[in-house]
């Protein structure tokens, strides 16, 4: 067994931009898939672009981030691996910069539905999932092989309410009348 805390594997996102019938927005993205291993980029990278039914589309390696995995998360990674379609969740935020060429930047990848929906719950962030590549799927089942420990339920008794110990059995303390005096 690896004493390894985390373990990292770099993911390029891959962001497809078509554009928008919206009359506010110029296009809408959206995460087309990752690419496990890929290289670190400074610029945009157009892959590929097309025309389908639904009109012109080009798709971008946006970047690549660390999917970073903890011995303590193991739960949830399990979780998603049980799901029909395991997935990995990008996390997407706006850029500030009006200047920008583009709307959306990746911020972060993640295996643990948990964490994706913390980022959801927020309001802040767009998450979006992708189905998880085989490698990827891989290294996940063989990292929870080494480090997953099943935690016991550990139901907690109820403790009986005893207002006496609480204090509830005292006389309230006595009012002052010294704010209280009728005005003359």
């Amino acid at each position: 067994m690896s004493d390894e805390k985390k373990q990292i594997l770099p993911l390029g996102v891959v962001l497809q931009r078509r554009e928008s019938d919206h009359e506010w927005l110029d296009y809408d993205w959206s995460v087309a898939s990752v690419l496990p291993g890929a290289a670190d980029t400074e610029d945009w990278k157009v892959l590929r672009s097309g025309t389908d039914q639904e009109g012109d589309w080009t798709q971008f390696h946006a970047g690549t981030l660390p999917l970073e995995i903890f011995r303590k998360e193991t739960e949830g990674y399990k979780f998603n691996l049980t799901l029909e379609r395991p997935s990995v969740f990008i996390v997407l935020r706006e850029s500030d910069d009006e200047e920008d060429e583009h709307d959306l930047y990746p911020f972060l990848v993640t295996v643990c539905p948990y964490e994706a929906q913390d980022y959801l719950d927020s309001g802040e962030e767009i998450v979006e999932s992708v189905p998880m590549p085989e490698a990827v799927m891989a290294w996940l089942a063989d990292y929870i092989e080494q480090h997953h420990v099943d935690e016991p339920f550990k139901k907690r008794k109820q403790k009986k309410f005893d207002p006496r110990k609480e204090g509830f059995d005292k006389p309230p303390p006595p009012i002052s009348h010294k704010y209280n005096r009728p005005s003359s």
